[in-house]
């Protein structure tokens, strides 16, 4: 079934607010901040928790694209642009990728590899004359090398200052209603379970039976919020089939993501609260695509029948292209010389 992505023109934004529910029991634990822990905050409403913020979000989005048996993307998105890092230890085993990395092509595995990537990219984007940037070389380097950077942003602060890409996706999740469920427990040291302050065993090394407290929260309601920011997608002024595989690709991790077992830590795993179709806050009629229809299945003929995977093919470099020549999507192998 074709996704009528019609629906869409003129807006400048496609937004979802999805209700989730703890998968067991009532009881989840939020992430933490340094120096704050839980980050609570007050509405008209009353009192909220921020459950997971934007960027860990934006690496969960990746890991549901990412096949961490085969250190590839999954199958169903190969061809799509990324780089990835091997031990320059003669093994050239897998050592990271720009998928993984928080600062993608800034990573410091990228930039300090043995193959003068950073050089050839900076080149290519032509910040080495002078004069302003060029803006859609810019972009146009980055569909060709990582095209996570278009959704997902990215800051090449170390070749220039001006090489910024703000998130094109982006979610959080939050409670509101939110209670504190105080708990503790204990490490037991079977060995030495009292203080030995005169050997040196103490608390401090991690000896003896160990008490903590433990904070956990209950909600009223837990939302899912999703926000896909279609201006500056067709604003990078790829060309038609990019901005659709753009906008399908973020549609697709939103999906993969909800479709996944939701376990953001151990004593946090949610679970869609309501089932079925995902519709649209902003956007009238607009559901959020299935899987099926996003990638869909391989037949015997190594086609798939979504709309999502001819697409990539179509911006990939395929095996009778001279990959020196074209701008099209690849993935670049580089070895890290640390």
């Amino acid at each position: 079934m074709e996704i009528d992505l019609s629906k869409l023109n003129g807006c400048h934004d496609l937004l979802f607010e999805i209700p989730l529910k703890v998968r067991q029991g009532y009881r989840f634990q939020p992430t933490g901040f340094p120096d704050l822990g839980a980050a609570e905050f007050e509405t008209p409403e009353g009192r909220s928790l921020l459950v997971e913020s934007a960027q860990s979000m934006a690496n969960r989005l990746e890991a549901v694209c990412w096949d961490d048996r085969n250190n590839d993307l999954i199958e169903e998105l190969r061809g799509l642009s990324y780089v990835k890092v091997t031990r320059n230890d003669g093994s050239k085993s897998f050592l990271t990728s720009s998928v993984l990395e928080a600062h993608r092509l800034n990573s410091p595995y990228i930039e300090k590899s043995s193959d003068g990537l950073h050089a050839t990219i900076k080149k290519e984007i032509g910040i080495e004359r002078s004069g302003p940037l060029d803006r859609p070389q810019f972009l146009k380097t980055l569909l060709k090398y990582d095209v996570g950077s278009l959704l997902h942003g990215v800051f090449l602060e170390s070749m220039d200052g001006r090489l910024r890409v703000a998130r094109a996706i982006s979610t959080f999740i939050e409670a509101d209603g939110v209670k504190v469920a105080a708990s503790g427990g204990v490490k037991n040291d079977w060995v030495q379970p009292a203080k030995d302050e005169a050997g040196g065993r103490t608390a401090s090394e991690g000896f003896g039976n160990l008490p903590f407290p433990r904070d956990e929260y209950t909600a009223e309601a837990i939302t899912l919020y999703a926000s896909i920011d279609l201006a500056q997608i067709r604003g990078y002024g790829l060309g038609d089939d990019a901005t659709k595989m753009l906008i399908l690709l973020a549609l697709f991790k939103l999906r993969a993501f909800i479709d996944s077992p939701m376990r953001l830590r151990t004593a946090c795993t949610f679970e869609l609260k309501n089932g079925g179709v995902i519709e649209s806050t902003n956007v009238s009629d607009f559901t959020l695509p299935t899987r099926e229809a996003l990638v869909g299945t391989k037949n015997d003929d190594g086609e798939w029948s979504g709309e999502l995977p001819p697409l990539i093919a179509k911006l990939a470099v395929g095996p009778n292209d001279e990959k020196d020549k074209t701008d099209k999507m690849r993935v670049t192998t580089v070895a890290f010389k640390g």
